[in-house]
């Protein structure tokens, strides 16, 4: 299979688990990287043997050497840098969240359409065996019908000048942390007769942050009259990822949803015993790359596109103007 030629936009520290190790399995090229400071690039570029050191987003976004962009930037430059690969014509993977608001996922996705390109949100949770065992045990009615679902996703606090306590860089805990459970919860739809609605909310702010979330709990409700509970903290004692899917006869939990690599207990409860199911810790980050290929190599069909990435948007939005916060402001204009 022909390899990949992604263009990075930044040098942040993530792209390293992200896309770096995954593509040095795969085969994948990172034909170009820019940052803010070229020498911070040309380092990361030095550092992980990307081929080529670009002197701004736009370069790597107009280079005809670039197949896919990479955009890992600071949420808020999610947006308009997502927009400007689209509209250029390049197939996008995007660190969630995907756009600071809805309005800028649903420009980016009109440009995605018109320029016919993949254009995906990178919840690479999705594509671990963990998860795609659990929803396989909920279709098997081992559990019986989805009654309940909790996800829980907390960290300790960064430090205050962290860009995760910035409003103007969209920040927050929802944005940050809480986009994974309500993603969650979202693709549980086919197992409680659709989509769950926001039910309620409530939060607090960040001293002297404000408008930043620094936790918020969201009430669900699925067409089945399932419950769910989607709570992130910024500010809890310790890190914990855990997703609870509660049945009529059983219950599920997943040890850490968010980071498989880190647990990949699968827990189940039902009458007959209990048992711990363990799906590899292979990096979540890598089953997504491979998911990419084979959609970009060979139409292979992915579990979520661009209409999931706008719709994940609104529903962030409505939680904030439920939690009594407004919507993460768009920190650079885009152009319709």
């Amino acid at each position: 299979m022909e390899p990949l030629r992604f263009g990075m936009l930044g040098a942040a520290r993530i792209a390293e688990r992200s896309l770096v190790s995954p593509a040095a399995a795969t085969g994948d090229r990172i034909v170009a990287v820019a940052a803010r400071d070229r020498d911070r690039a040309a380092a990361f570029a030095d550092r992980h043997g990307v081929e080529n050191v670009l002197d701004s987003y736009d370069e790597v976004v107009a280079s005809p050497e670039v197949e896919v962009v990479y955009n890992p930037l600071a949420n808020a430059l999610h947006g308009p840098w997502n927009l400007a690969a689209a509209r250029a014509g390049k197939h996008v993977l995007s660190e969630k969240p995907f756009a600071s608001n809805a309005t800028e996922a649903r420009q980016v996705a009109d440009a995605a359409r018109a320029a016919g390109v993949t254009v995906i949100e990178g919840f690479h949770y999705l594509f671990h065996p963990v998860m795609r065992r659990a929803h396989e045990i909920l279709a098997s009615g081992e559990l019986g019908e989805l009654t309940h679902v909790q996800a829980r996703t907390r960290m300790p606090p960064p430090p205050d000048d962290d860009p995760r306590w910035s409003l103007e860089l969209a920040g927050g805990s929802v944005m940050d942390l809480g986009c994974y459970g309500l993603h969650a919860h979202r693709m549980l739809a086919p197992f409680a007769g659709g989509t769950p609605v926001l039910t309620g909310a409530r939060g607090a702010e960040r001293a002297g942050r404000p408008g930043v979330d620094e936790w918020i709990q969201a009430h669900l409700r699925f067409p089945n009259g399932a419950s769910g509970l989607s709570r992130s903290s910024m500010v809890h004692d310790d890190f914990g990822m855990t997703l609870r899917l509660v049945g009529s006869v059983g219950e599920l939990v997943v040890a850490d949803y968010v980071q498989p690599h880190k647990d990949d207990g699968l827990h189940v409860s039902v009458p007959a015993g209990t048992r711990v199911e363990r799906l590899g810790t292979r990096s979540s980050y890598l089953y997504q790359l491979e998911a990419v290929r084979e959609h970009l190599r060979n139409g292979a069909e992915l579990p979520i596109g661009i209409d999931d990435a706008v719709e994940a948007a609104e529903m962030i939005d409505d939680i904030y103007r439920a939690a009594g916060f407004e919507p993460r402001p768009s920190r650079v204009p885009i152009s319709s």
